[in-house]
Parts: C-alpha cells; sequence; structure tokens
C-alpha cells in the first residue's frame, strides 16, 4: 500500500483525531508555541481516561461482562424479556464500563443471541435491538463521571463531587430508562406469547460452561481492586499520578497485552483540542465571539455543536469559553442523541450493522437516526421543565 493510500486510510480510520491534530496546528499560527503550551493539557483527564480503558480492556480479556450477560440471559425464556435485558445490559453497565466498552461488549454477544431465535425474528429484530443498545449505552453513560470520556473531564473541571454530579443527571437518566422500557415493550410486544426457540439449547449455550480458573479469577481481584484505584482518584481521594503509576505498572506486570488495547487516538485527541482551545482563547477576537454565543445558551449550543463535531469534542471545544459545567454536562450528554456521530459510540454499533448486515445498514440508519431525535426531543423537553 502506497503512503498516500495509508493516509487516506489513517484520515477515513481517525477522522476525529486528524481534525483535532490539524486544529492544533493551525491555531499554532496565530499563537506559536510557548511554555504556556503545557498549560493547556489537563494531565489528570488523559491520566485517568487511561487508567480506565486499560483497566476496563482487561476485565473484558477475561469475559467477566460476557459471563455475567450469559449467566442472566440463561434465565429468559421469552423473546420480550430478551429485548429488554439485552438493551438493560448495555444501560447499566455504561455506567460503569464507559458506552463504547458496553457496546463493543454485548453488540456482538446479540447478534449470536438473536441467532439462536431463528432466522425470521432475528431479521425483525436485529436493528431495532442494536439500535436500542445504542442508545441504551449513550442514555446510561451520562449518569456517572466514568460513563464517557466527556463526563470525566466536565467532572473534573467543575469541582463537583461523584454525587452532585449523578444528582444532576438522574432525573434525565430516570426518564430514559422510562422511555427504553417502553420502547422495549411496544417492539416486543408482537413477541408476548412467543418462547425462546430451544430454550434448552440456550440455557446450555449461555451458562459459563465451567468456574473461571484460578489464573483469571486471579486477574479479576487485581483489575478490580485498579478499578477502585481509578474511582478513588475520580473522586479526589487519590492522586492521579498515583492510580497511573499503580495501573500502568500492575498492567504491564500483570498483562501487558492490555497495553495494545487501550485507545491512544482518543488521548491524543484530546491533546490536539487542549492546545487548539488554548490557543483560540488567547485570541481576543475568537474567544469574545464565541462566548458571545454560548453563554446563556450551554445547553442548546452543546446539543448543536455534537451533531457535528460528535459530543466529547464539543465538551472540549465549548468548556475553554463557559464556566457553566453543570449546563454542559447536560447538554453534550444530550447532545449525544442526534446524529450518528453525535456520540463516537454509536459509530462501534454501526460498524458491526455494516459486518453482520451489510445490506440493512440505510434501514439501520433510519431507524437509529428516528428514534435519536424522538429521545431527544423528549429530553430537551424534560430540560426545559426542570429548568422553569
Amino acid at each position: 500500500m502506497s503512503k498516500a493510500k495509508k493516509l487516506i486510510a489513517f484520515l477515513k480510520r481517525e477522522t476525529v483525531l486528524s481534525i483535532a491534530l490539524l486544529l492544533a496546528v493551525f491555531s499554532s499560527f496565530f499563537v506559536p508555541p510557548d511554555e504556556r503550551y503545557m498549560e493547556y493539557i489537563d494531565f489528570r483527564t488523559l491520566a485517568i481516561l487511561f487508567c480506565l480503558m486499560a483497566v476496563m480492556a482487561g476485565l473484558r480479556n477475561i469475559g467477566l461482562f460476557e459471563r455475567i450477560a450469559r449467566g442472566l440471559l440463561g434465565k429468559m425464556k421469552s423473546v420480550l424479556g430478551l429485548i429488554l435485558i439485552l438493551t438493560m445490559f448495555c444501560f447499566f453497565f455504561s455506567m460503569l464500563i464507559t458506552n463504547d466498552v458496553a457496546l463493543i461488549t454485548f453488540v456482538p454477544f446479540t447478534f449470536t443471541v438473536l441467532a439462536m431465535l431463528g432466522e425470521e425474528i432475528k431479521k425483525k429484530l436485529v436493528l431495532t435491538v442494536v439500535a436500542m443498545q445504542t442508545i441504551g449505552a449513550n442514555l446510561g453513560s451520562m449518569l456517572t463521571p466514568i460513563g464517557n470520556p466527556q463526563n470525566l473531564y466536565l467532572f473534573g473541571k467543575s469541582g463537583m463531587t461523584m454525587g452532585e454530579f449523578t444528582l444532576l443527571m438522574l432525573p434525565y437518566t430516570l426518564f430514559s430508562l422510562v422511555l427504553l422500557l417502553g420502547w422495549g415493550v411496544i417492539s416486543g410486544m408482537r413477541f408476548r406469547k412467543t418462547k425462546c426457540q430451544e430454550a434448552t439449547r440456550l440455557d446450555k449455550d449461555t451458562e459459563p460452561e465451567h468456574p473461571m480458573e484460578a489464573p483469571r479469577r486471579g486477574l479479576l481481584i487485581a483489575y478490580l481492586l485498579l478499578f477502585v484505584c481509578c474511582l478513588l482518584s475520580v473522586a479526589h481521594w487519590l492522586p492521579w499520578q498515583a492510580a497511573l503509576a499503580i495501573v500502568f505498572l500492575a498492567v504491564l506486570l500483570l498483562d501487558r497485552s492490555v497495553l495494545k488495547q487501550v485507545d491512544y487516538a482518543l488521548l491524543f485527541t484530546f491533546a490536539g483540542f487542549f492546545v487548539f482551545i488554548g490557543n483560540m482563547g488567547r485570541i481576543p477576537l475568537f474567544s469574545d465571539f464565541l462566548r458571545g454565543i454560548i453563554l446563556g445558551r450551554e445547553v442548546y449550543t452543546s446539543v448543536i455543536a455534537s451533531q457535528v463535531l460528535s459530543n466529547v469534542p464539543a465538551a472540549l471545544l465549548l468548556s475553554g469559553f463557559t464556566k457553566d459545567y453543570e449546563s454542559l454536562i447536560i447538554g453534550t450528554n444530550l447532545g449525544g442523541l442526534g446524529t450518528l456521530i453525535a456520540s463516537m459510540a454509536s459509530l462501534i454499533s454501526y460498524k458491526y450493522i455494516i459486518k453482520e448486515e451489510e445490506s440493512s445498514k440505510g434501514a439501520y440508519i433510519g431507524i437509529f437516526t428516528i428514534a435519536n431525535l424522538l429521545f431527544l426531543a423528549a429530553l430537551l423537553l424534560l430540560y426545559r421543565f426542570c429548568t422553569g
């Protein structure tokens, strides 16, 4: 492959990273590099994000989340129950393991489970269920500071406690849960009396074949302890430097292959936007103009910006020009709904759809977009109600 083709492939694969780096380079022509550049970068956010990604990769590798899912699915007998539990996996797990890890773990699992029900039922359900899972992961993740990258960043900037953050997003999360359950029930009503085909086979296939081996149990305990370190660091009870050192050294000694699974592109995307935002903030004409647009309209500006930039870059950009972090938290979380790129995690599901159901990708985008817009409209109405 020629260098030009490699460059094009990289730009397609890492579009957001490429934009972030180009913006950083572009802004440096207006503000030449100096000692203040290092002040732009939020090393605490990058360190904790690295730790969380490494720990989640390790837990996923040892099959923890899939084992839990298989154990629960083994108890499901109705198709309606399967639809609801597959969606709830993404909704609730995303609060702790992030929205992208939830989708990476449970969407492929969904294709396997639905295939057990027969081709006809799978064909009728797969697009809707995957869309529900994607929306569920994006909405469930908004409840906690570690649910998604922009929450982690804005939580650190805001100075809020974890309890304050959770209470801020709790009304939207509970309302989202009601909407998801309603959608699941409506989608599964025609199958409410349908029992899962080959129920005994489903039981057998979804239950763990044997207890976790001793080495894996040891890794499980280690990763759970490392996860506690991450939480302590997020809550400002453990210095981020200590958490970074503990996680990095532990992973290096226990399972160094996990280091290859960290999304370094996301870390460099953050760094690129940090430089761009820092430079733009030092240009009075630009910063005054952007502040005039954002101030007093943080939620709606965040929602609109997320549709084009996706919610993580939108959070990074807008946070440089307003201190109303609570509104940014609400806006960028709600802004993850809407277009396919509003939340980069949504692209994970779309890639699986292309791989498994390529002929139906257009239909999936239609279902996904309509559902996202309806959810977004409902949650914005709730925001209006909550703010009087």
